[in-house]
């Protein structure tokens, strides 16, 4: 079992970040409360206290005594920060880098075994000068990583993204064999790595119907069924391509463990139906590990107390999955 913390940065402090963070920390035992250190802003974690009516003591995480049952905090400070939430603002999208930053700084250094995220602006953040399309390709950058992968992980559907926030003209091209293979490859390291030894995978067409032998276009024939072929030849248990108006219901009841998604919105639209308060953002391709909600910064009820911090919840557990699962010797996850 590990006994260093899981780092939890609250996103853009404008948002609902921090309430779902103290809601999550305060349900927690003690115990695995005092296994988390929150990165953020101490002057937001206490209006967000007060807007959800929560009593949990902030500790400085260096402090030489913690009392128990209080919640670590790593404070972070950023000038210029509204006094309110709600607020789209330049100086929250560069709280919300240096809150990552800070956190990713953290596991690198060996000062925590993972991280989880709560919601950023991505109109934030890149007002604020860091022109990234969001977490992943931020934390790629931070790690010196080449690319990474989105992982959408529930009870009964997992989903990895050939590509992700890019436009869908551009997720076409970039669904090469050697992007896809590479995809293929990645979700079955890390499904082994989370105790299944021979997982079964099923990759996604790309056009109606995977093309209809070219009926429908010559993606799928000439772009997915090569990296399924080379996968296969590796001995990884794949199927492709299959019908993306089918391959997600056979997945949900059973036939298959993950299935890889060609582009963004055909791998969110099924997770957010069957597991909207549930799903996790699992990054992967990282020489770290992060976890996260699979929602945005709800700028609209921010502040107010009402975010649910169900989605929380399940990314601590599943960041806490993540530090009692080593990583394979050649560092795949």
């Amino acid at each position: 079992m590990h006994t260093t913390p899981i780092a939890i940065t609250i996103g853009d402090p404008s948002g609902v970040g921090a309430e779902v963070t103290l809601r999550a920390a305060a349900e927690l035992p003690a115990a695995r409360r005092a296994g988390l250190v929150v990165v953020g802003d101490r002057a937001v974690l206490e209006r967000a206290k007060a807007a959800c009516n929560i009593d949990l003591p902030l500790v400085n995480w260096d402090a030489a005594e913690k009392p128990d049952g209080a919640l670590m905090l790593r404070h972070v400070p950023c000038d210029g920060l509204p006094d309110t939430f709600g607020v789209l603002s330049p100086a929250c999208g560069e709280a919300a880098y240096r809150y990552i930053k800070t956190a990713v700084d953290m596991v690198q250094s060996g000062h925590a075994a993972g991280m989880v995220t709560a919601p950023i602006n991505k109109e934030a953040l890149n007002a604020a000068g860091h022109h990234h399309d969001g977490h992943t390709g931020l934390l790629a950058h931070l790690t010196d990583q080449r690319g990474a992968w989105m992982l959408l992980a529930s009870e009964r559907l997992n989903v990895i993204h050939v590509s992700t926030h890019v436009a869908l003209r551009d997720a076409i091209t970039r669904a090469t064999p050697d992007r896809i293979l590479q995809t293929i490859r990645t979700g079955h390291a890390h499904m082994q790595r989370m105790g299944l030894n021979r997982p079964r995978i099923a990759v996604a067409g790309i056009n109606p119907h995977c093309g209809e032998a070219g009926l429908f276009g010559r993606e799928d024939d000439d772009q997915v069924v090569p990296a399924v072929a080379a996968a296969r030849a590796e001995g990884i248990d794949v199927t492709g391509p299959i019908s993306a108006d089918t391959v997600y219901h056979r997945a949900y009841n059973g036939a298959f463990d993950l299935v890889v998604a060609q582009y963004h919105d055909q791998g969110h639209i099924p997770i957010k139906l069957v597991a909207f308060d549930t799903a996790v953002n699992v990054s992967l391709g990282l020489s770290i590990d992060r976890s996260s909600v699979d929602h945005g910064t709800a700028f609209d009820i921010a502040g107010t107390g009402k975010a649910n911090h169900a989605n929380m919840i399940c990314a601590i557990d599943y960041a806490l999955r993540l530090a009692n699962a080593p990583r394979r010797a050649d560092g795949a996850q």
